[in-house]
């Protein structure tokens, strides 16, 4: 694989974390005192979920390092040869700077409100407009979408299998949000539900 692709993926995994949780997360903190990353160590499902999106990301900063930095390891990674093809790369390529700019934009839309897991502490705004006026996970579905093309454009069983244990978890992780949010907005949340899908 070219260098510069994967000098440049790796860049971009940094950039995406800074620009997707690193930098939110500091905005939020600046703006209302409240940190928003509110998964723990507790023994609960909520940050049992949390702990494995910490492994997540970690196998995926790993894995662009050694992309960039470590190739002759890459065979240990089991490449998914088929995949590999110059137009399913392009493509991926894409899929990634659509998707980040879609979290970005969700983010920003989501404002004060924005946080990593549940926050049962402090009150947030139900948040209904621009992207989620369209999808109630806007999120989720770009991290899914990054994840996916993460996959074609170094198709390997890691990228893979990060891509269906993130589809997973991310299934169960919406489902105790919607019950929290169903708790927390009532009616509100309900008539959300109804107009506006899950996904898209």
């Amino acid at each position: 694989m070219d260098k510069t692709i994967t000098y440049s993926l790796f860049a971009y995994l940094l950039i995406n974390f800074g620009l997707t949780f690193v930098w939110p997360s500091y905005r939020v903190w600046k703006r209302t005192g409240v940190v928003p990353v509110t998964f723990s160590n507790r023994d609960t499902a909520h940050d049992f979920i949390g702990g494995i999106f910490k492994f997540l990301l970690g196998a995926l900063l790993i894995t662009g390092a050694v992309y960039a930095f470590a190739p002759t390891a890459i065979p240990y990674f089991i490449p998914i040869w088929y995949l590999e093809h110059p137009l399913v790369q392009l493509v991926g390529i894409i899929v990634l700077f659509i998707a980040l700019a879609w979290i970005a934009v969700a983010q920003f839309q989501m404002s004060d409100s924005w946080r990593i897991g549940i926050d049962e502490k402090n009150q947030t705004a139900l948040v209904t407009r621009g992207v989620f006026g369209i999808s109630r996970n806007p999120i989720f579905l770009g991290m899914l979408t990054t994840l996916a093309g993460l996959l074609m454009v170094i198709p390997n069983m890691v990228t893979f299998a990060v891509l269906l244990t993130a589809w997973c978890i991310v299934q169960v992780q919406v489902r105790l949000e919607e019950e929290f949010l169903k708790k927390t907005h009532g009616a509100a949340y309900g008539e959300y539900r109804r107009s506006t899908r899950r996904w898209l």
